[in-house]
């Protein structure tokens, strides 16, 4: 592939930073930019900014709302939403179930959600996980046994992102109990406002309310909301999976965080001398900039691919492995710059009820619970350790 934006390329990045320069709220970009917490109300205020340009289904078909947009501008996009600082698209709606919605959905389907989701006027959740199948996903037993025109579903979802906010979710479901695990997986959409589910907070290390348990009792889900072929779930959820992995390597993020390392370890001191002089801190900097430099070429040459098939393929595995070891490095390497001055957890200043930190230093603040929330990363969307395997089978051929 020709790694050098083109002309075009070029002058779609103007375009880009003018937008963003003209449309990005200064308060939402403060929030980013300073490690600050995020409400709904930010997700979706920035979101319908985006959708009013038509920019959300930048890998969409340009049948069903999306951009258009080559592999070239799709990254210098998420480059440049990530250097200015802007809130995330959330994943679940545009990136996640509308993919799967648009290759194994039926037209009833595709008319009615993903005009809903490119506006955000429904906030999807993923209902995956269980207490008992999380890397073993198609273990799962959360239960849709058919009656008439409708599923009943029984059973517990868990580590459900921002499930507390959510308009719908969309669940694998057994809906055959006596198959093979892969084979008696179906793929529903819920409505979360359904009589019989309940949503309970799980609160994390750094206090905050991001992930749920969700409890399905005898909830009533209409046929019509069924993707696909029952039982086919399995084959839908892989093809899911492919492009939630390419999406966690967030590389215009890392690239933006680096920025940040660099700045407050110049201002940071150790043995009277910032602490990016020391010789040791500075080879850790610099290995990890190669690492992020690498992983841009490689998520460039797999989304180029990925235009010419159906999904991604395992080469997503190698992303997601990559740019969360890269997350959690930037994460480790913030805290020992500041070192003790990460040290206090001000849950006022994160939430932007205070304007400075009680202990002086904004930069440090937010550090030691960002570090925190970062070593999920190697867990969720399947952990690392079940990518590695399937880079070793498809792609190494052990």
């Amino acid at each position: 592939m020709d790694l050098n934006y083109s002309a075009e390329d070029t002058a779609f990045r103007d375009e880009v930073r003018a937008f963003l320069e003209a449309n990005l709220p200064k308060d939402l970009q403060h929030k980013v930019l300073n490690h600050k917490r995020l409400s709904k109300d930010d997700y979706v205020r920035w979101h319908k900014i985006v959708a009013k340009q038509g920019w959300v289904g930048t890998g969409w078909p340009v049948e069903y709302g999306g951009t258009g947009w080559n592999a070239a501008q799709r990254h210098i996009w998420e480059e440049e939403c990530a250097r200015a600082g802007t809130p995330p698209i959330l994943p679940f709606g545009v990136n996640m179930v509308a993919p799967v919605i648009m290759a194994f959905g039926n037209e009833a389907q595709k008319r009615h959600y993903l005009p809903r989701i490119l506006n955000c006027d429904d906030w999807w959740c993923q209902g995956y996980s269980e207490p008992g199948s999380g890397s073993d996903l198609a273990s799962l037993k959360t239960r849709a046994e058919r009656q008439g025109d409708h599923y009943v579903v029984n059973g517990q979802k868990t580590w459900t992102t921002l499930g507390q906010h959510a308009d719908m979710i969309f669940c694998l479901v057994r809906t055959d109990p006596g198959a093979r695990k892969q084979e008696g997986i179906s793929f529903l959409l819920i409505d979360m406002k359904t009589p019989g589910i309940t949503v309970r907070p799980i609160i994390m290390l750094d206090e905050e309310h991001e992930v749920n348990e969700v409890f399905f009792d005898n909830v009533k889900v209409p046929v019509e909301n069924l993707i696909g072929e029952e039982n086919k779930g399995w084959t839908y959820a892989k093809y899911l999976l492919g492009h939630e992995r390419t999406n966690i390597a967030a590389v215009g993020r890392a690239k933006r965080e680096l920025q940040f390392l660099k700045r407050i370890a110049g201002e940071h001191m150790k043995n009277g001398k910032p602490i990016i002089e020391d010789p040791v801190f500075a080879s850790k900097v610099a290995a990890l900039e190669i690492d992020i430099m690498a992983l841009e070429v490689t998520v460039l040459k797999v989304i180029s691919e990925d235009s010419k098939r159906r999904g991604p393929g395992p080469e997503a595995s190698m992303l997601k492995v990559k740019g969360t070891e890269i997350q959690q490095m930037l994460t480790e390497l913030m805290v020992e710059a500041v070192g003790p001055y990460s040290l206090p957890f001000d849950k006022n200043y994160l939430e932007g009820h205070a304007e400075h930190s009680i202990a002086g230093d904004d930069d440090a603040a937010p550090l030691a619970p960002y570090y925190f929330n970062f070593r999920k990363t190697s867990i969720y969307g399947g952990s690392n350790e079940i990518q590695k395997n399937i880079i070793s089978q498809m792609i190494l051929g052990l």
